[in-house]
């Protein structure tokens, strides 16, 4: 009897920790891709082109962006929640890593230097949002 109490309060912590995660994920992704989103339109307002390579981005380019990359972070957390020793700190650093290598492209990019900077400040804005707000859910 103790071995199936045992099971099922181990099957049942992951779950317990599980569902915040994914809440405030979500909750930071949705807030991120409004936030990235309002960045670019007041970037653009201030006179900042959009274009790359000659096309401009869509304002709704950003905030799907943002949204896809979240989730994809909150993909990341999820895994490293059960395979990580301490997740919150490998989050934590990967996700830094992650988003210092997200400003290389726009560097590179054939854009005006105000509208890579508006672009790295579009990334750092989402990564400012949607990291603490994942890495409060994990376990240090």
């Amino acid at each position: 009897m103790s071995v199936t109490t045992t099971a099922t309060a181990t099957a049942a912590a992951p779950a317990a920790t599980v569902k915040p995660l994914i809440a405030n994920g979500l909750i930071a992704t949705v807030a991120a891709a409004a936030a990235t989103a309002a960045v670019a339109a007041a970037g653009e307002l201030a006179g900042i082109s959009l274009a790359v390579a000659g096309k401009p981005i869509p304002l709704s380019g950003f905030a799907t962006l943002t949204a896809i990359f979240s989730v994809m972070g909150l993909g990341l957390a999820l895994v490293l929640a059960r395979t990580a020793r301490r997740p919150r700190t490998a989050f934590v650093r990967t996700t830094l890593v992650l988003t210092a290598l997200s400003l290389v492209p726009d560097v590179l990019a054939d854009a005006a230097v105000t509208t890579k900077m508006l672009l790295m400040l579009t990334h750092l804005v989402a990564a400012a949002i949607v990291i603490p707000a994942i890495a409060r859910r994990l376990s240090a």
